[in-house]
């Protein structure tokens, strides 16, 4: 049944629309009418239909573009209550967590911290954790004024972008891309452009054709790329770094998000650049719930997204960045991460492989992810789900890649690859004979 919208002014159909969004009767992804028919159903002007939809793109709303349907995007900025509860018996492997067996007690570390009150006024960054910071961009040199805390990757790529670039500047983006970047950017009223990846990260010749846009920055995610387990080695970021030498302006900025648990080795794009920001997350190696990451930056750049950050949040709580630097400091948590990063390696290696045994090709070079290439995401999400697992389709992370679905593999046990990988081959490859048949 269509979704009633309403107004006579610009502002009223904002509203009306933002209202339908977030009580989830226009579901992420569902289309709105066209400009000419909400005006003619409304009796009022094309043109305040077009400011409406204009504004909600600007606020990463809707998308949409010249020849193609609006739709809402398929993570719009509005909180809603509304959803679908995952049935009985189906297992979620969608939600990109690392295995909770491999993070380190929160609880046990907190016994060890000293914490004390802090107030207005006094040292926003703990010295200790500053140098602990410095030490994590080995090979930067970096200074005390080129490093911060921030609440979270997000929270970093935000502060970074919004500190640099305003309303309708271009912003090269991976495609597919992380969804949260994806959304951030639209949230911010940017304009994503598409850069290609393979498995080694950008494509050199989509980068070139991108930076002809003249965009204002260009996110990169050098290792454990969601949703594509891409990473990028030191061949393709030498190749990278010369296209990127051309256009001196252009901030690049990295998403580290997943560290030492990536299970690849670190390569910038950085270097030698006069705007750059490095983000790197404690997420995925000490738990999503210590919304907390390091930014190295060049000063200008950290000197905004701490400028930004005083006037909003004030600064990265004590208590967090005690824990963090007691849990980074401690010699059996440091070993606990190593394990993690071999077991999330095997476990991607081995789903791959297996998926290989069922004549199904998946990408899943690093990080927890693996990305398997289907020809209908909606329908291969379905059959899946009725045989009880929960995988992620890509039309979020895409722009203009090709379809896929997403499994994140951090939890999954051997048997579980297993079943997993012969229910894709059953799915993918129904004639053919399964032994789950």
């Amino acid at each position: 049944m269509r979704v009633r919208i309403e107004g006579r002014t610009a502002r009223e159909v904002v509203s009306s629309i933002e209202r339908a969004v977030q009580s989830g009767r226009l579901a992420p992804s569902a289309v709105v009418p066209s400009v000419r028919s909400l005006a003619a159903e409304l009796k009022i002007s094309s043109a305040t239909v077009a400011a409406a939809y204009r504004e909600l793109r600007n606020r990463g709303v809707l998308i949409g573009s010249v020849g193609r349907d609006t739709r809402v995007s398929p993570r719009p900025p509005l909180a809603s209550r509304a959803g679908d509860r995952l049935p009985e018996g189906v297992r979620d492997v969608s939600d990109g967590n690392p295995d909770p067996r491999l993070l380190p007690s929160l609880t046990d570390a907190a016994h060890r911290c000293g914490f004390e009150q802090y107030r207005y006024g006094d040292v926003t960054m703990m010295p200790e954790l500053v140098r602990l910071a410095r030490g994590q961009f080995t090979g930067f040199g970096l200074g005390e004024d080129e490093v911060c805390f921030v609440s979270g990757a997000m929270d970093g790529v935000e502060r970074v972008l919004s500190g640099r670039l305003k309303p309708g500047d271009a912003v090269c983006v991976e495609d597919p891309c992380y969804t949260g970047v994806l959304d951030l950017v639209r949230m911010l009223g940017l304009r994503p452009v598409p850069v290609a990846v393979d498995d080694r990260g950008p494509v050199p010749g989509a980068l070139r054709e991108a930076l002809q846009t003249r965009p204002g920055a260009c996110v990169v995610t050098p290792r454990a790329h969601n949703p594509t387990g891409a990473a990028l080695d030191e061949g393709r970021a030498a190749e990278l770094r010369r296209v990127l030498k051309r256009h001196p302006d252009v901030l690049v900025v990295e998403n580290d998000h997943a560290g030492a648990t990536a299970g690849a080795g670190y390569h910038s794009l950085a270097p030698g650049r006069a705007s750059w920001a490095v983000i790197r997350s404690v997420s995925k190696s000490l738990g999503p719930d210590l919304r907390f990451s390091f930014v190295a930056g060049d000063a200008m750049t950290i000197s905004r997204v701490e400028g930004r950050q005083r006037m909003a949040a004030g600064w990265v709580s004590h208590v967090l960045q005690r824990l963090v630097h007691q849990l980074l400091s401690d010699r059996g948590v440091q070993r606990l991460v190593a394990e993690a990063e071999q077991t999330y390696a095997d476990r991607r290696s081995g789903f791959v492989d297996a998926l290989a045994g069922h004549g199904v090709p998946a990408m899943g070079r690093s990080g927890m992810n693996v990305l398997v290439p289907v020809a209908e995401e909606v329908q291969t999400v379905r059959l899946l789900r009725d045989r009880g697992w929960l995988v992620r389709a890509g039309e979020p992370h895409r722009l203009q890649s090709p379809p896929f679905v997403r499994v994140t593999v951090a939890s999954l046990q051997p048997a579980d690859i297993r079943e997993l990988a012969a229910h894709f081959g059953a799915v993918l490859h129904p004639t053919r004979r399964s032994r789950l048949a």
